[in-house]
């Protein structure tokens, strides 16, 4: 739908239609709708997450990562990977000439900051994607009815989720109240004196560059209210059980050992867990504080050569595989023949204490978890 008609570039429409022969789509659109009212307020859900997509000769770029990396490296890294994994399958193919190419490829990639390539015919590139959640005067929204959730407590990580295999065009229907969040998140810019001059900058060019856009299947996080705000304190999951997962795996093995918990709070962790085993609820207070299952909306920016990249204010701290390799050999931290001081020394020791201890818990978690499946 676009003021301009058919004159609109595909990149720049957004097609609202309804959809009655899909009566689970059509019901996602009326929470969609509910959660206006809810949740009227869309703010930042953190920082850019980065994919790989592939682009389709049927149109379109098709995702073919999951999309939830923080940094720009992560997502050329998997691209890599992929490439050694076709790479292995010419090989078994018996097609040598097509093997070397991919390992070419992913080869470039272990050495340079690339965020596109094209091998062996096809098109890849690093997609970037933008983070919001929904807020409201309870809170930020937590899942949807219509989420799909499929996964049993503690198999949450089974749950691939629907962002790999997903498609990037804009012009494929959406529904109405989806129509109308594309349009919003599509406006949005860094407010001045909220970011810094640079990041404000990209974002303002990119209204120009990639005008349209497409919101990628919602991910979920756990967030916790304290000091006046709500803040993140996981990466996003597929689903509401991979993230009720992580914070149940946080309160029974990571916290015990990282936060050096005496007994009667480690025990009081391990029943808020079991309660989030038992209810799978969205919301509970640890410490004081509320902490909330988030619903959180990602949108890709697209242009005329399709799907945004990583943006020059876009933080990117990590290096490809082989330089940062090179500068570990050059200083020294892979000399197996060189002694290590006390300092580091202690350091190695506290790691594996911890290490162990973690094993330990997680083997006790997994212990659990199985006998309350088979009762």
């Amino acid at each position: 739908m676009s003021e301009h008609g058919d004159q609109v570039p595909g990149y720049r429409m957004i097609r609202m239609e309804a959809l009655p022969d899909a009566p689970a789509a059509a019901l996602a659109d009326v929470e969609a709708w509910q959660a206006r009212k809810a949740y009227p307020n869309v703010l930042g859900g953190g920082g850019p997450v980065f994919g790989v997509a592939e682009e389709l000769e049927t149109g379109g770029w098709r995702i073919i990562s999951s999309c939830s990396t923080s940094f720009p490296q992560g997502a050329r890294d998997t691209m890599a990977m992929l490439f050694r994994g076709w790479a292995r399958d010419a090989l078994d193919a018996g097609d040598t000439e097509s093997q070397q190419e991919w390992l070419r490829g992913a080869e470039r990639l272990d050495w340079e900051t690339v965020d596109e390539l094209t091998v062996h015919g096809r098109r890849f590139r690093v997609v970037r994607g933008d983070q919001f959640i929904r807020m409201g005067p309870t809170g930020p929204e937590p899942p949807r009815p219509s989420d799909p959730d499929p996964a049993k407590v503690g198999h949450g990580n089974e749950y691939r989720g629907r962002t790999k295999g997903f498609v990037i065009d804009p012009y494929t229907p959406t529904g109405m109240s989806e129509g109308i969040l594309r349009m919003e998140l599509l406006s949005l810019v860094q407010a001045r004196g909220t970011a810094p001059a640079a990041v404000r900058k990209d974002s303002l060019r990119a209204l120009k560059t990639h005008p349209g856009g497409v919101l990628l299947p919602a991910e979920f996080t756990a967030a916790e209210f304290s000091d006046g705000h709500w803040a993140p304190t996981q990466m996003t999951n597929p689903s509401p059980q991979g993230s009720r997962d992580t914070l149940t795996s946080y309160l029974r093995v990571m916290a015990p050992v990282m936060e050096q918990l005496d007994e009667e709070t480690r025990a009081e962790y391990g029943r808020l867990a079991d309660r989030i085993d038992a209810e799978r609820c969205d919301e509970i207070v640890i410490d004081g504080c509320r902490t909330r299952i988030v619903r959180v909306e990602r949108l890709v920016r697209v242009g005329p050569d399709g799907p945004e990249g990583p943006r020059p204010s876009d933080p990117d701290p990590e290096l490809p595989t082989a330089v940062q390799t090179q500068q570990l050999r050059e200083e020294g931290v892979f000399d197996e023949d060189r002694v290590l001081s006390e300092e580091e020394a202690e350091q190695q020791r506290i790691a594996e204490e911890q290490a162990k201890e973690f094993l330990r818990l997680f083997e006790e978690q997994r212990k659990r978890r199985e006998a309350a499946e088979g009762s």
